[in-house]
């Protein structure tokens, strides 16, 4: 039959495509043709997914990710060249990778962005040339969006916490939010679809406004993402207590909204419901409270060279000395390349690891990290 409306009763929320100790067969089969046995790790999860972090540089200061002052920058000499990045985006493709982000700090602050685009899109991995996509403030989006669709952009993320321009100034320390809602303006103009919003509720900061969000986001054609705060902020005050949940995302919005679930999320770190039958979607991504990562396929290169096989890992391994060589020797071949990424991934551990007693949060917060 059809929907019904829901009132305050949660909708379920799938906590990972899983099973105990691997990943389920149909996982394993979705997987991209020439990939299995080459970047799968001891739980049997097979890797697609490649976020690049291009800057730890940001044009806001959100207090959940980074002080207003003080921040320490990763030294401009660290930061991986294009050439740099597009070469390990090669190996990571004859490996499997099919889909890769860029994030930062700010993506759009590196000068030469469209020409990253370009020649990561260009690359071809195992199903054809990878899919490139990106999460940004927008605040560059007005004079850059048609270029990067220009140069293979495929979808663009972009985050807005509040739709108050007081609340943006104290929340981002910045007076920008007219920036923000003109980038995302461009970028509908510049034909991205889905266009998706991300927002981080915080109780007592922006929580009252999870409604006008996905109300907004049903009036300007996007699609809303609400991520669960995660203890990946600079100054490590992070509380569980303190953060607002997908099921309290969930009761907020079912008492306005007709929600249906959309079927298997796969690897997809987004729960999508349908908004009052569609076509609008609003995603929960609840890293925490319903941690997906049974179904992981992600790996991560920091700006300064480094892998990292977790968002929470808190060890990392440095490309820099294959890609630059050194002590003086020669910087290394793909091959050497290939086997320190292979390595990384088998020693991803089966979670996150956010309940467990012994949990310490990553030294990197989550500008130097990557989105």
């Amino acid at each position: 039959g059809g929907t019904r409306r829901m009132s305050a009763v949660p909708l379920p929320l799938p906590t990972t495509l899983a099973r105990p100790g691997g990943v389920d067969a149909t996982y394993a089969e979705r997987a991209a043709p020439g990939s299995r046995g080459q970047l799968v790790d001891r739980f049997g999860r097979v890797h697609r997914d490649l976020r690049i972090s291009l800057t730890d540089r940001c044009s806001l200061r959100c207090t959940y990710c980074m002080p207003e002052q003080g921040v320490e920058w990763l030294a401009k000499s660290s930061i991986l060249t294009t050439d740099e990045i597009v070469r390990v985006a090669g190996v990571l493709a004859s490996l499997g990778i099919v889909e890769v982000r860029l994030t930062g700090g700010e993506p759009l602050l590196r000068r030469d962005i469209v020409d990253v685009v370009r020649r990561v899109a260009a690359i071809e991995g195992v199903a054809g040339p990878l899919e490139v996509s990106m999460t940004t403030n927008g605040l560059k989006l007005p004079e850059l969006a048609e270029p990067l669709r220009e140069a293979g952009l495929a979808r663009v993320n972009v985050s807005i916490d509040t739709l108050r321009r007081d609340r943006f100034a104290e929340l981002t320390r910045r007076d920008r939010l007219d920036d923000v809602l003109s980038g995302i303006r461009a970028a509908r103009r510049a034909g991205f679809a889905p266009l998706k919003l991300n927002a981080v509720p915080m109780r007592g900061v922006n929580d009252d406004e999870i409604v006008d969000l996905v109300q907004f986001a049903v009036d300007n054609g996007a699609q809303m993402r609400f991520i669960e705060q995660m203890p990946l902020d600079a100054g490590h005050t992070w509380s569980r207590s303190e953060m607002v949940d997908a099921g309290e995302i969930l009761d907020k919005l079912t008492r306005r909204f007709t929600l249906t679930p959309i079927g298997e999320r796969g690897s997809s770190p987004s729960q999508d419901y349908l908004v009052d039958g569609g076509p609008t979607t609003v995603g929960l991504i609840a890293s925490v409270s319903a941690p997906f990562c049974g179904a992981c396929d992600r790996v991560r290169l920091t700006a300064d060279g480094q892998i990292r096989n977790c968002l929470f890992a808190r060890e990392e391994s440095d490309l820099l000395p294959l890609l630059r060589g050194a002590e003086g020797s020669s910087p290394a071949d793909d091959d050497a390349i290939a086997d320190l990424l292979r390595r990384s991934i088998a020693g991803k551990r089966a979670g996150h690891g956010i309940d467990d007693p012994g949990f310490l949060q990553p030294q990197r917060p989550m500008s130097a990290i990557g989105g």
